[in-house]
């Protein structure tokens, strides 16, 4: 210590000076206090995705490799989490939205509790405790395990009835996205009655499609939003596949920051869904549409920023990443073709709507011949040209196309699953992972040529970039674990560190 060699006046003015700097300098931490958060979350987004949709956009705008960032790329603080679950190295999205959103980790399927299932108050519900208002948004079901995670508190993420019924009890002030998996409890053990009545019965103005959505304001009190068309399992389309009708979560997120507004401050989380749906079913295209989707919502709130710089916390990440998605096939060894990519029109789901048609419209009997229009209009594939356009399939593909179409062909017209997913035939898994066997042959092979693998259908266990701006972003920097996003988001916020809840 110095203060020994100094005289008691000079001591005492040197504590002064001292008290003083400490308490500017918690002042300015005070100043910097996030009063307006956006928490987006790319479910199944790690780094992979991230690069390589930035790659896939270099490539379409004809620049070099690296060239172009995301907006969330360009965020001033990058940091990378681990992802594990309590009783998994392989995390699901109830045990990572639990973790991040409640700051404990508990065991995979598990939504909002703790392994041995006691409910913890997560930061969404401390920020309403405050007087905060509060957004939760979703591409996927509103009742799905990342949006529940942040709202309820189930044993089972499956429980969508019972998560429907936590949403309207939450009293949160904007919903918004896809639709209820099961409001009328016909899945329940236990029904409560329609979710949805019971929604508008306590006060929720619910909202489908563009129209009311637009017309949405301040003065309407809470609000639930579902899309019009719900493509799949209650979820908004694809970003490829949507029409102008559709909503954007850019438009979702940049509607909720408007009505939530006001000297109070929001906590706005919202999810880009369908990047995991995407990945599970190995399509880059897919995926890399719904990515830009996300980063187009950080562009929307860095715009709500630019009104309060200093207020204002984004943090971006992934909650675990989707498919083990690789920069690099052993095709192509050190080669890249992104270009390839823009040749797909439409997710792998879609494809496989329109295959039903087109199986159904040739009573089953349908040729490969008939087929292949199809597919080159679809995913830009070619079964004839030069062997130098990277497009063009090699013979072995398209002995791998007519085998998958084939089987696709040969299986009964209602067949819901199959293709290796009841778990009986491990190799027809490990080809197509139960989804169909021509939708997933054609962007695996499409994937490969752009140089881009896949290794499993399901979640990974590597870690998960975080990138912020704003109100206390720097906190986000290094390597932590995930329950620790909960943690950094209470002290950027001066929520209370509670976990276990009363009740």
């Amino acid at each position: 210590m110095v203060l020994h060699r100094l005289s008691s006046r000079s001591a005492l003015a040197f504590l002064a000076v001292a008290a003083l700097l400490c308490c500017g300098q918690a002042a300015s931490a005070a100043e910097k206090q996030a009063k307006y958060v956006f928490f987006i979350i790319g479910d199944g987004m790690a780094q992979p995705q991230r690069t390589s949709t930035e790659m896939f956009l270099a490539a379409r705008e004809g620049k070099p490799h690296g060239t172009v960032k995301l907006a969330m790329s360009q965020l001033p603080a990058h940091g990378m989490m681990t992802t594990h679950a309590a009783n998994s190295i392989i995390p699901d999205s109830a045990d990572t939205a639990t973790a991040m959103a409640c700051g404990v980790k508990t065991n995979s399927g598990m939504l909002g509790v703790t392994p041995d299932n006691k409910p913890v108050k997560n930061v969404a519900e401390l920020a309403k405790e405050k007087g905060k208002k509060v957004g939760v948004i979703s591409t996927v079901s509103i009742d799905h395990a990342t949006p529940g995670g942040f709202y309820a508190h189930q044993e089972s993420r499956d429980n969508y009835h019972e998560i429907a019924h936590e949403l309207v009890k939450s009293g949160f002030d904007f919903f918004g996205g896809g639709g209820f998996k099961d409001p009328a409890g016909k899945k329940s053990k236990a029904p409560q009655g329609d979710a949805i009545e019971a929604a508008k019965a306590a006060g929720y103005k619910v909202v489908t499609g563009r129209e009311g959505f637009e017309k949405l304001s301040q003065n309407d009190g809470k609000v639930i939003v579902v899309n019009e068309w719900l493509q799949d399992s209650q979820a908004m389309p694809y970003m490829i596949d949507r029409t102008k009708k559709d909503l954007s979560l850019a438009e979702l997120v940049t509607k909720a920051a408007e009505v939530l507004d006001g000297p109070q401050g929001f906590f706005i989380m919202a999810e880009g869904g369908k990047v995991d749906w995407a990945c599970h079913a190995n399509d880059a295209a897919g995926a890399i549409g719904d990515v830009l989707d996300v980063d187009a919502a950080v562009v929307a709130a860095q715009e709500f920023a630019k009104k309060h710089p200093d207020e204002t916390l984004i943090l971006v990440t992934g909650d675990h990443e989707c498919g083990g998605l690789t920069i690099g096939f052993a095709g192509t060894k050190y080669n890249s073709f992104y270009n390839v990519l823009t040749g797909q029109k439409m997710s792998f789901q879609a494809f496989t709507d329109k295959m039903a048609e087109f199986k159904k419209s040739c009573g089953g009997n349908c040729s490969f011949d008939a087929v292949k229009p199809v597919v080159e209009e679809t995913f830009g594939l070619k079964f004839a040209g030069d062997a130098k356009d990277a497009a063009v399939l090699k013979e072995f593909e398209v002995a791998k196309v007519k085998e998958a179409f084939d089987l696709y062909m040969a299986a009964p017209a209602d067949a819901k699953s199959g293709y290796g997913a009841d778990g009986k035939d491990p190799q027809s898994y490990l080809l197509y992972g139960g989804y169909n066997p021509l939708s997933v042959t054609l962007t695996h092979l499409l994937n490969q040529k752009a140089g881009l693998g896949w290794t499993s259908y399901s979640h990974t266990g590597v870690p998960v970039t975080v990138s912020a701006g704003g109100a206390g972003a720097e906190a986000f920097g290094g390597m932590y674990d995930n329950t620790d996003i909960a943690k950094k988001l209470k002290s950027a916020m001066g929520l209370p560190a509670a976990q276990v809840a009363s009740n």
